[in-house]
């Protein structure tokens, strides 16, 4: 276990000292708590069910999950909620798909007197959920950032950047890793909120992939065709960063880019293993969910709320940049320490 998920585990510890797993089996069969994330498919989310479902059966205390039929299904999230609601569930985890049109039905929940957790992906405005427990995204990019920055050198100052990310939306997580990771690269930021008004001549431009490894390659080719010198890109996700790679290797160009993306999740850290991604932060849905289970039980148990990182709006679940190609003064883990624990 790394240092940082240790204290992670201890800060946990510490905001929820008053016996979370003294609860007594007649105070456990009352509790019900819902998992609502996008989708039970994607790896990311099965990671996560299986985090709430352990720690559920760990604390005794019944774990309804629920997920929309395909990424972006609000209306599967809201007849979840609404379901949770009449079943007298003590507190909701949620990966949101719609994070603003879904606070009215989370509301709903919450003067019901449901603890509303949102898991990864806040909600807008962040303080619509109870607490949000979740990557702290712009660190994600950042380290990427720096670690390319880094490993380019002095060639950093003449870089030609390609951005792919999620989509045009400006997605709090899509804007969160594009912008930490210009930062950290050393461009100059106009709003660290908003994607694509950089001025940076390094900059070749963004393209969307949908988060898809068909939606990588197809990026890539686009933004090849308007400069093929491109040497550094950036990704929201592994899946774009496989197609991505895929699209340079197609023109004999893989050996001259550095690629770096965000996720940690087993096939991500193999393709830094095979070389395929320079380095990736990882990131840790497994524990977001486990916690967020304990911090209902606790609010069940006390009516205590659970506390952000300070200097945050969310608890920062942590992020670890995994690499075989370590940047001096940066911190990482190898591509074999990383798949001990993928999304762990």
């Amino acid at each position: 276990m790394s240092k940082s998920v240790r204290v992670l585990k201890s800060t946990v510890a510490a905001v929820f000292a008053l016996g979370v797993l003294g609860a007594s089996p007649a105070f456990a069969e009352d509790v019900i708590i819902g998992l609502v994330t996008k989708t039970n498919t994607n790896p990311f989310f099965v990671k996560m069910k299986e985090g709430a479902e352990a720690k559920a059966k760990e604390l005794g205390v019944e774990l309804r999950s629920f997920a929309g039929k395909f990424d972006g299904d609000s209306e599967s999230q809201v007849a979840a909620i609404e379901s949770l609601i009449s079943a007298g569930a003590k507190g909701i985890l949620i990966t949101a798909s719609d994070t603003a049109g879904i606070v009215p039905t989370v509301q709903k929940a919450r003067d019901a007197g449901i603890l509303v957790i949102a898991l990864d992906t806040p909600l807008e405005p962040i303080d619509s959920a109870d607490a949000t427990f979740a990557t702290d995204n712009f660190k994600a990019g950042e380290l990427i950032g720096q670690w390319a920055k880094a490993t380019l050198g002095d060639a950093s100052a003449d870089a030609r950047i390609a951005l792919l990310d999620l989509s045009t939306d400006q997605v709090t997580v899509d804007v969160g890793r594009d912008q930490g990771f210009l930062q950290g690269f050393g461009i100059d930021l106009v709003d660290p909120k908003r994607m694509g008004d950089e001025t940076d001549e390094r900059i070749v431009g963004n393209d969307v992939t949908a988060g898809s490894e068909e939606g990588g390659r197809t990026a890539m080719e686009n933004l090849m065709q308007k400069d093929p010198s491109i040497n550094v890109v950036y990704t929201i996700n592994e899946p774009a960063a496989a197609g991505a790679y895929e699209a340079l290797k197609a023109v004999g160009a893989e050996a001259n880019v550095t690629l770096v993306s965000v996720d940690g999740g087993c096939p991500g850290v193999k393709n830094v293993a095979d070389g395929v991604i320079g380095a990736t932060s990882m990131q840790f849905p497994l524990l977001m969910a486990s916690m967020g289970v304990e911090a209902v039980v606790e609010f069940a148990k006390s009516g205590a709320k659970p506390a952000a990182t300070p200097g945050l709006d969310f608890f920062n679940t942590g992020v670890e940049l995994v690499t075989d190609k370590p940047a001096e003064g940066i911190p990482s883990i190898t591509s074999e320490e990383a798949l001990a624990k993928c999304w762990g």
